[in-house]
């Protein structure tokens, strides 16, 4: 059961210790638990003061700060890690609401021996500000735990992030792991966005009321369970409380198994569409966190990074992040009206104590984020300032409002390392190449990715044969109809060749499996094995995307229509896509070098071919010939200069 009332063990505690300023008396040595190994999570738990988490005097969220300071022998790098407080200790088995654990998570960068020091101070509004728990009085310094412990190299291969290391905004175009130097390309599922809001996590419960839900929305009151993906679990995988979890566990294997690498979800949404997904005790107690639920989440997020998907955490809805009443009044959903004030801030801290330690994710300023440029940098830069890592920030807001939301937060002043676009299918790949240049421009080159597909009814549409569907979006209004492969064409070959970070892609509200109800990824599974098949073409031919920029002009296309499109890196690689097949002239520059061509099918893969046209050999613009086959399908051409030993 949760209790409500204050403990009387962690009042007499903070009256006779930390109510004097003082840290936290020493107690048993911390336990360090994990696989003490290069990239994993390591664990720090220690015995603290006892707590409820529905106290209020003080509140174990907000009025205690547990920081742990590791660092490698080598004196680099450093960490201040914050910690948080995890009830028994094991509240994802047990639910537990109490107990006296206190918690931080590391992933070290290094192999070798890593020293600890803890410190764990009390007093009001401790947690998200330092200087409220003030210095420390009377005789002798703050106690606090130390020790050490000693890291292996990582064991980890393939998919596992572990292989790999922190994924990390380097001020370019696409993020790159630490540990293999590889960029990172992305694919995934931002549907639907209320994933965690799924029966077998605790406290997780829908407050949509029935019939509250627009007339034309697909909209649902029920918690998914994710039954489809119940048989995509494997012996070994996690669970959690005997069973539980195997649906949403089982969801991951499936996206990974189809080749992506992204998933994305809400973490609050209360007075959104879903209404179903919060970290606190209940909905609308904001300073108070649900401490079993958010070990589930860890349980699913730690998961998924093993398995090779990377985590698009979107911090908040549109309701949640300012005042949105028409009388002017905040929402009682949005975190302090919109402001970088008590609420926002222990959010920010609870989701980076407890996630943090994620090697691959973005933190997501909000879905069609409605606040203010000042309230924007403000959360950014508290965000900054918290994560110790630090994790690549972006944003996302409305189509017709890009410009007035992305334009003030250019440069390095807001703290951001790109965008996440919503656009129509057909505009994709001129709105990442129109924030791109405009944020080199300005200095700071952002990751842009197109992460929600408009007309906003419809999005990707299911399969054909799918629920009984055709496979033809048909939106009420912005756009034609159209499908799957015009989405391949324009959306996913548009973003990565305009110079996209990559693509997440939405459901929509009125095709089955939407964004709101959707538990069964195998709606769309020939789209994912088109976002497999783009992903595999760059890593296999080792493509080097991080060297190259958008040259639409190199194939008669100036104003980067739809009719073709092209990355390069002139005299040396080009990317060609041809979206309705047909032929087209590359102008090679001043390069008398030899030139292979080879066509790719982004429909159905496979090795390169070579069409009508082997080799090409500048100056000037050379025709690249016909395609292998099936001439009126799109085709992908890849030209790369030959090396000094190798043949035309």
């Amino acid at each position: 059961m949760r209790g409500s009332s204050r403990s009387i063990g962690w009042a007499v505690l903070v009256a006779a210790v930390l109510g004097a300023g003082v840290a936290a008396p020493v107690g048993p040595q911390p336990e360090i638990t994990g696989e003490l190994k290069q990239w994993h999570k390591v664990t720090l738990t220690v015995d603290g003061p006892f707590a409820r988490e529905t106290d209020t005097a003080p509140n174990p969220f907000l009025d205690v700060r547990m920081t742990v300071a590791f660092t490698h022998e080598s004196g680099s790098p450093s960490y201040r890690i914050p910690g948080y407080f995890a009830a028994d200790g094991r509240a994802g088995e047990t639910s537990a609401s109490s107990g006296d654990k206190w918690r931080a998570h590391l992933s070290p960068d290094k192999p070798g021996r890593w020293e600890y020091e803890v410190t764990l101070l009390s007093g009001p509004l401790a947690a998200i500000e330092e200087q409220a728990a003030g210095p420390a009085r009377g005789p002798g310094n703050p106690r606090h735990w130390a020790g050490a412990f000693v890291v292996a190299p990582s064991d980890k291969a393939g998919r596992d992030f572990r292989a790999h290391g922190r994924l990390h905004d380097v001020g370019r175009r696409y993020l790159q792991f630490a540990g293999s130097k590889a960029f990172f390309l992305k694919a995934g599922a931002d549907s639907p966005e209320n994933l965690l809001g799924y029966a077998d996590l605790d406290g997780t419960r829908s407050a949509k009321a029935a019939g509250t839900a627009r007339a034309n929305e697909a909209a649902t009151t029920a918690l998914k369970t994710w039954a489809p993906h119940v048989r995509d679990w494997r012996p070994g995988d996690p669970t959690w409380k005997d069973g539980r979890g195997k649906g949403l566990i089982g969801a991951l294997n499936y996206l990974a198994d189809a080749g992506l690498n992204a998933v994305s979800f809400l973490t609050y949404n209360a007075g959104g569409d879903g209404d179903d997904v919060w970290p606190f005790v209940e909905r609308d107690d904001k300073r108070h966190y649900d401490c079993s639920k958010l070990d589930q989440w860890q349980v699913v997020f730690d998961h998924a990074q093993a398995r090779g998907l990377f985590l698009h955490f979107k911090l908040q809805e549109t309701e949640n992040d300012d005042t949105i009443r028409e009388d002017g009044q905040p929402a009682p959903t949005a975190l302090d009206a919109g402001e970088l004030g008590v609420e926002r801030k222990l959010y920010l801290r609870e989701l980076v104590a407890r996630f943090g330690h994620e090697l691959a994710l973005n933190w997501n300023l909000g879905e069609e984020n409605t606040q203010t440029p000042d309230q924007q940098r403000a959360m950014a830069r508290f965000l900054r300032e918290t994560d110790p890592y630090p994790h690549p920030i972006v944003i996302h807001t409305y189509p017709h409002q890009q410009d007035t939301v992305y334009g003030p937060l250019l440069g390095a002043q807001s703290g951001l390392s790109g965008i996440s676009l919503q656009n129509n299918w057909r505009t994709v790949h001129q709105r990442v190449l129109k924030w791109i240049r405009e944020s080199e421009r300005a200095g700071r080159p952002w990751v842009v990715a197109n992460d929600e597909q408009n007309p906003h009814f419809t999005g990707v549409p299911p399969d054909p044969g799918y629920s009984g569907s055709d496979g033809v979006a048909r939106p009420e209004s912005g756009s034609a109809p159209y499908t799957m492969h015009d989405v391949r064409k324009h959306t996913l070959w548009g973003a990565l060749l305009a110079g996209g970070a990559g693509v997440e892609y939405y459901f929509g509200y009125t095709l089955p499996q939407n964004d709101l109800g959707c538990q069964d990824w195998r709606s769309r599974g020939q789209s994912w094995a088109y976002c497999r098949l783009a992903l595999d073409f760059f890593r296999r031919n080792r493509v080097p995307v991080e060297e190259m920029d958008s040259h639409d002009e190199l194939v008669g296309n100036p104003s980067s229509d739809n009719s073709r499109y092209c990355l390069a890196r002139p005299g040396e690689v080009y990317v060609v896509s041809l979206p309705e097949g047909g032929t087209t002239d590359l102008d090679v520059g001043e390069s008398r070098a030899a030139f292979s061509v080879r066509w790719f099918d982004p429909r159905n893969g496979g090795a390169l071919r070579t069409g009508s046209v082997a080799s090409v050999r500048g100056p000037g613009r050379v025709s690249l010939g016909a395609a292998p086959a099936a001439p009126a399908e799109d085709w992908v051409v890849l030209v790369k200069r030959n090396g000094p030993d190798e043949k035309e």
